[in-house]
Formats: structure tokens, C-alpha cells, sequence
């Protein structure tokens, strides 16, 4: 099954597994299942997966749950290694500034530790 993925993915910090171990088990289904299409898909339907203008090489994944909206924060490491940061629930059309700092500020500590390695 492995050989089947495009990407892999890696978990920084515990931000996402704080957020992802605090939803419900249909909340985290769907999350484990968008996770899926980003690693198999070779082109991810923005529906679930997308850049965010004016940020660094930040991308979301994007799950829906009935009406409700969550997102997760993630960026590109040596080619197709996806680095997942944070998580929160959307409650607004505007993504929250903090959280796109705080993904930021995350993928930043990312890559100092990737340097003293």
C-alpha cells in the first residue's frame, strides 16, 4: 500500500495531534480520509487541499463535517513530504490571521531544527 503513495506525510510538533485527539471520531475519520487523498492523489481537488495566497508556501487541508468546517495547516518539505502543523475549526468565511502566524511561526521552527540535525 505504500508504494502507492505520492506523498508522504509527517507530523511536527504535537499542535495537530492536540487539535485532531480533541474532535469527535467522525471529525477525525474525515481528517484521516483527506489526509489519504493528499498522499494517492496526484492532483488533490482544491476542495480538499490549498495554498493560501500571501503566505509562504502554507497550504490547508480542508474537511467538512455536516456544517461544520475545519481546517489544518501544512507546507512542502524535499519534494513531496507534507509537513502537518495545526488545526482549528473554521467559524467564519476569513481564515484567522493568528492561526496563519502561528502555522508560520511553526513551519519557521521546522526548519531551524531541521538545520542543527
Amino acid at each position: 500500500m505504500a508504494d502507492n503513495f505520492i506523498r508522504a506525510t509527517y507530523v511536527y510538533g504535537n499542535h495537530f495531534w492536540d487539535f485532531y485527539n480533541s474532535q469527535t471520531k467522525p471529525v477525525q475519520d474525515k481528517i484521516d480520509w483527506v489526509i489519504g487523498l493528499v498522499r494517492v492523489l496526484r492532483i488533490v481537488p482544491e476542495k480538499f487541499f490549498k495554498h493560501l495566497q500571501g503566505t509562504d508556501g502554507i497550504y490547508e487541508l480542508r474537511v467538512k463535517v455536516g456544517s461544520d468546517i475545519y481546517r489544518i495547516f501544512c507546507f512542502f518539505d524535499k519534494g513531496n513530504l507534507v509537513i502537518l502543523l495545526n488545526g482549528f475549526q473554521k467559524k467564519s468565511d476569513k481564515t484567522p490571521r493568528q492561526e496563519i502566524e502561528r502555522a508560520e511561526r511553526l513551519k519557521k521552527q521546522y526548519y531551524e531544527e531541521q538545520k542543527k540535525k
